[in-house]
């Protein structure tokens, strides 16, 4: 497998580089809308720093009568159930992964029960908007276009997009990535944007990960462009597959969907996002189920951090 760090932009401000990305899943339509978007070109972090607060309200200071939620007490979280490590059920029945673990803490931070329910990632967004969900939880990258549908948390991960491939394939990574070849992605995630707007290439979209990736399997496509830690989780020794090349991401940081009206349940998640860093667990938990990410150093790109502008890693 080949890895590639694009260069990380040194000379913005450290609170700047606090909005990368997660190429990964998300709402959106069957086909991608909007400026076509590079994601893999890096991207004007003072621009989007903007999302980013400053700090957070104490956490001893929500009230949380005024969260708006569908049942009081209780996040509602819409999730998936096949995207392995952030978001998938286990071999119990139980709702699991990164994502859904790190909310869960959060939750406990506030004191609301967390209920996780499976839907396509395709309609998700959709349905934090309309209220069927409070919370959206699955490795959302922040774009633009999403904002006009939803708000979100601060960032809490970044990411790496990937091609999948079979092992004899004469793909090697992104630059083989042309005309005549069958690319597939996951509808509506930034990598369908990439792959249709960017590489002006009209992919083969698949409702769910479990599908795209046995298409990669049976030979029916050439190609996956996929998240990368979503990749990890279908890739397995014995499928005569490979992930070719992983590049980091920087566009847009991955965060919660929120209804964008309801800022105090933002407001209220990103105390928790904050406390959970400031004790440790958002660091035990990346280096949980991110096997390549064991360290602080490898956790986070230079001048990268979790959370708002005012919340520090503890130090080990």
């Amino acid at each position: 497998m080949k890895f590639k760090a694009f260069k990380w932009l040194s000379a913005a401000p450290v609170a700047a580089a606090l909005v990368l990305s997660l190429a990964a899943c998300g709402g959106g339509a069957s086909q991608p809308s909007g400026s076509p978007t590079d994601a893999l070109a890096g991207s004007d972090q003072k621009t989007l720093d903007k999302f980013t607060t400053a700090s957070v309200t104490p956490l001893d200071k929500i009230d949380k009568s005024k969260l708006g939620l569908i049942t009081d007490g209780t996040l509602r979280v819409g999730t998936l159930s096949d995207a392995p490590p952030n978001i998938f059920i286990d071999p119990s029945g139980k709702f699991t992964g990164y994502d859904n673990e790190l909310l869960r803490a959060i939750g406990a931070k506030l004191g609301l029960k967390v209920e996780f329910a499976s839907t396509d990632f395709s309609a998700l967004l959709s349905q934090v908007a309309n209220k069927q969900f409070d919370v959206g939880s699955s490795s959302i990258s922040t774009t633009d276009a999403r904002r006009k549908t939803v708000g979100f948390t601060n960032g809490y991960d970044f990411g790496y997009m990937a091609v999948v491939t079979k092992n004899d394939s004469k793909v090697t990574g992104f630059k083989d990535l042309k005309e005549g070849l069958r690319i597939g992605v996951v509808q509506g995630t930034v990598q369908d944007d990439y792959v249709t707007n960017t590489l002006k290439l009209e992919p083969v979209r698949y409702p769910d990960y479990n599908t795209v990736y046995g298409n990669v399997k049976n030979g029916q496509i050439d190609a996956w462009v996929a998240p990368s830690q979503q990749a990890e989780g279908q890739v397995k020794s014995g499928d005569n597959t490979k992930i070719a090349e992983k590049v980091v991401n920087t566009q847009n940081f991955t965060a919660y969907a929120v209804n964008k009206d309801n800022q105090p349940l933002i407001d209220a998640l990103n105390s928790g996002l904050d406390a959970v860093i400031a004790d440790g667990t958002w660091a035990k938990l990346t280096s949980q189920w991110y096997k390549d990410r064991p360290t602080a150093a490898e956790q986070t790109p230079q001048g990268w951090k979790p959370g708002s502008k005012a919340v520090q890693l503890p130090a080990k």
